[in-house]
């Protein structure tokens, strides 16, 4: 195998500082490409998962306050707002009365320790090179938050690689974007790489529970965290039922060749398999990606495998510039940190309710959080009210008006109806909605209209409102 491509790209990260558990873990992906190793998992080598034991059957116990000592929290906090329009770190969006993403993190973290009269959990952030500087700008205002004043390691980047070639491709109308993120399973190189998991260890902690910051339903359960210090496992992973919606997902799965849980992304199915690979009622579960790590155990697995976890390779095919269909063809190489399941021989899964995987993907699920149909908790967690019964409601917005955050901004003047007794909430053409709208039941607004109508307060119950 001809490695000069690989022996480029290393330079080229040496060059820019990369650590050596990155260029590890990136030799590894490169290797893996250059095989033609597509990363697939045909349908054929999998086995459902099944005898997935439930949260909701761990029998009761006390919580232990002394585990919350052994615990560090991570969020990952590398994602910038572009989906909707932004340019800063997605997690210093408002969610509810003004409050961040990242203020109720940092409020549950403090509430925990307060409450349970610890020290613990410690708290990081897995931040990009775009979202540190804001990000710990804004924690500032949590002095308390970490006891050495660090919050934060950077994730790493990779190489852009020529798709013909596998060598690092330059694009000199603008370097920058030579680069790509390797997917969230670069926490582990960049744990590693960074330092942090040895002084973790050093510093007596045992455990890591990781979430994605926009996950406001990833929150520390003391009973979750008893289950596994208990387990002896060296990976939990948080998986939900698999409902329609989650056709398209990635799921969970059991290796017929040895009988270890694997994550299959739909980038790993074989077109084929697409039909079984959506099965809902054959494949139950899907990551969360709340993961619980055993700090010892992981720090083993990296040292016995050179600094790189065995993950399986998730190949991208873009273009270097994704604004110029004309510029040339690239890999990217990926990896996703659930996938790390199947790194370990003592590995697991805990189905839990979807009220722990809550993500905001769009402006429609901002809007249901800025709602009443959810409230703050004394533990500083936002939840579905109990007349919600467990149920969000729909919410569908027309992406011609309010994709972008400015355009729900504009049109619900940064406030929102109320949604605690709607079961669907639609808004189809431009709308200025007034304080003090009630929706019950199946409520949709239509406005034919460019021009922005006006709903005006007021109690609208299984009604469909047209202009």
């Amino acid at each position: 195998m001809n490695e000069s491509g690989l022996e480029s790209a290393l330079q080229k990260m040496e060059s820019a500082g990369l650590s050596p558990a990155a260029r590890a873990s990136f030799t590894r992906a490169w290797r893996q490409a250059a095989s033609g190793d597509a990363g697939l998992m045909p349908e054929n080598s999998l086995a459902p998962a099944e005898g997935v034991p439930a949260l909701a059957d761990i029998p009761a116990a006390a919580p232990d306050p002394a585990l919350l000592d052994k615990l560090c929290v991570i969020k990952l906090n590398g994602g910038l707002g572009t989906g909707m329009g932004l340019e800063n770190a997605k997690s210093l969006i408002p969610v509810n009365d003004g409050l961040t993403f990242l203020d109720f993190i940092a409020r549950q973290v403090l509430w925990l320790r307060r409450t349970h009269g610890t020290a613990g959990p410690r708290f990081l952030l897995m931040d990009s090179f775009s979202t540190s500087a804001d990000t710990l700008g804004y924690l500032a205002r949590y002095p308390d938050l970490s006891p050495d004043g660090s919050l934060d390691f950077l994730q790493n980047k990779v190489p852009k690689l020529r798709a013909d070639t596998l060598e690092p491709v330059t694009w000199a109308e603008n370097p920058d974007l030579e680069w790509c993120p390797p997917g969230h399973g670069d926490l582990y190189p960049s744990l590693l790489g960074s330092g942090w998991l040895q002084r973790l260890a050093d510093a007596g902690v045992e455990y890591l529970f990781v979430s994605n910051s926009d996950n406001l339903g990833a929150t520390v359960d003391p009973a979750l965290l008893g289950y596994f210090a208990a387990s002896g496992l060296s990976f939990l992973m948080e998986v939900a039922e698999r409902t329609p919606s989650d056709r398209k997902g990635g799921h969970l799965a059991r290796r017929r060749s040895d009988g270890r849980l694997v994550l299959r992304e739909v980038a790993q199915c074989p077109a084929d398999d697409l039909e079984a690979f959506q099965d809902i009622t054959r494949h139950r579960y899907f990551n969360t990606n709340s993961l619980w790590l055993r700090v010892s155990d992981l720090l083993a697995a990296l040292a016995e495998n050179g600094g790189a976890l065995p993950l399986p390779l998730i190949k991208n095919t873009k273009t270097v510039d994704p604004r110029k269909a004309s510029s040339p063809p690239v890999l990217q190489l990926e990896s996703a940190m659930g996938a790390a399941i199947e790194c370990f021989a003592a590995s697991g899964a805990i189905l839990v309710p979807r009220a722990r995987f809550a993500p905001v993907k769009a402006t429609s699920d901002l809007l249901a959080l800025r709602s009443d149909a959810y409230a703050v908790t004394a533990d500083q967690r936002l939840e579905l009210v109990a007349e919600r019964h467990g149920l969000p409601p729909e919410v569908s917005l027309d992406d011609r008006y309010y994709k972008l955050l400015a355009g729900l901004e504009a049109g619900f003047e940064r406030t929102a109806p109320s949604l605690r007794h709607c079961t669907k909430f639609k808004v189809e053409g431009p709308w200025r909605f007034e304080n003090g709208v009630v929706c019950q039941g199946t409520v949709k607004f239509t406005n034919h209209s460019p021009r922005p109508a006006t709903a005006r307060a007021g109690h609208y119950q299984d009604v469909a409102t047209e202009l």
